[in-house]
Order: structure tokens, then sequence, then C-alpha cells
């Protein structure tokens, strides 16, 4: 079953929540997971735990140190998610992360396990383009796992195509500079007329954005750019000071998908 395409085909204006395997502490990974599921998150991302998540801001840095500190690594990883699909039977699973963990662990054996848990697909922000071609994109086909790639504001119409043709998932929308969990207020016109130029391109893929949203009114934003929004590093603020994760979990998803 492609979970992904369903959940396109099925639903608009979708919410894929990030969290970090392992954190706050190391056993929520999937009572988190049910948690968001419940709630309304319609995709869900786990992020893989690295010392030096170069995409990621402050906030997801700060849980990856603290999962690694908590002994998450990919072995516990893949050993928590081998209740994954008893726990989210239909809802899309995609792991992100970084290269460097990932082929330590070894490129086909990590694929083999995540399709064995049933991971749907994968992000690695870190990943050359032309290595996914020439190495690996036939390894993820064999697997059945999908590659999602990510779009800057910088990047070319050759390259957009380019990643366009290769994608069987979606696309993710940076929806500007910097790292995830930025502060710093959007510049609204130009986020405007990049996701309008990207629009105005009749991509075949659907697009998810993500950077710096944070709140139903960020989400609705997106929603009228694309098919929804990727949000992570609100939701890991709100779980620093909990003592009920997956509760204050749901609490934040309802407050998100609220009509």
């Amino acid at each position: 079953m492609d979970r992904i395409k369903q959940a396109f085909a099925s639903k608009q204006n979708l919410l894929n929540m990030y969290y970090t395997a392992g954190y706050p502490s190391l056993h929520d990974t999937l009572p988190l997971a049910k948690a968001l599921v419940s709630a309304g998150a319609d995709i869900l991302e786990i992020g893989m735990p690295f010392s030096d998540p170069l995409a990621d801001g402050p906030v997801i840095q700060r849980s990856s140190s603290a999962a690694l500190a908590n002994g998450m690594n990919l072995p516990v990883l893949f050993g928590q998610l081998q209740e994954l699909r008893a726990a989210v039977p239909e809802t899309p699973v995609l792991l992100m992360g970084y290269l460097n963990p990932v082929l330590q662990f070894g490129m086909e054996a990590f694929l083999e396990k995540a399709a064995e848990v049933g991971v749907d697909g994968l992000i690695l922000p870190d990943l050359p383009l032309d290595e996914y071609e020439e190495m690996y994109h036939a390894m993820f086909q064999k697997y059945g796992l999908k590659a999602v790639f990510l779009i800057t504001p910088q990047t070319s119409e050759e390259r957009i195509r380019r990643l366009d043709a290769l994608s069987d998932a979606f696309l993710y929308l940076v929806s500007g500079p910097g790292t995830t969990g930025g502060t710093t207020l959007p510049d609204v016109e130009a986020q405007k007329e990049y996701f309008e130029r990207i629009a105005a391109m009749n991509l075949k893929t659907p697009r998810l954005i993500g950077f710096g949203i944070a709140d139903k009114t960020g989400f609705d934003r997106a929603c009228g750019h694309a098919d929804g929004a990727i949000i992570g590093s609100a939701l890991i603020r709100v779980l620093q000071d909990t003592d009920d994760a997956p509760a204050t979990a749901a609490q934040f998803v309802q407050a998100i998908k609220q009509a």
C-alpha cells in the first residue's frame, strides 16, 4: 500500500508532524506517534538524532542531543519501530536525518530495516542528488521507500524539475533561508512570490511547506500555497517542560487542526 500517495489523494491541507525519536524520554517514540495521529496528524516525520544536524535550528539540535544522551541510536529506534504499524496502521511515516549515521549502519541494511518496520520514506537533506540517482535510487525502489527532496527559494528551475521527475512522494518546500524553528519574521511578500512561482511550474508532485511554521495561522497560510505543511520545532518546544508528552502533543495538534 502506498500510504503517502493515498494520503494526498484522500485529504487536503495535510499536517506533517516532526518529532525527535527518543525525546523527551527514550521510550516516547511510539506513544507520541499514536497521540499525534489520534489528534489529527496526517503524516509523521520521525527525526533520527544526530550530533551535527545541519538543517536544524537550536530547538531540534537540543532535542537530538537529549535523545542521544537518553540512549537513542538507529538499532534502538528500529527496535521501537517493530510495533509501528500496530500503533499507526495507515499513517505515512518518514524518517528524517543525516547521511553519516545511515552510512555507518550501511545504506542497504538501513533501507531493508526501514522497509521491514513499515517506514514509507526518507528525508536525508545532505544526500547529494547525483549520488542518490547514481547509487541509491534503484535501492530505494527495491525496498519500496520514497525519497523526499527539499526545495529552497534559491533552487533553480532546472533542479526543481529534476527533483519533480525523480520524486514519487512529495516535495518539501523550505519556506525561506535559515534552519528549522527560526523566530525571525518571514518576508511574507517574498514567500508569496516564491510559492506562486513554484505553483506556476505545474509540477506533478504534491508539495508541503516547512521551516518556521509554528501555529494554526502559519499552517493555514502554508495550506493556501501547497498541499499542507510540516511542523516540528514548535512541537519540540512544548515537549521540553511536560510531564505527559503524548497528551501535550495531542493538544498541540488539536489546536492546529481545529476548524
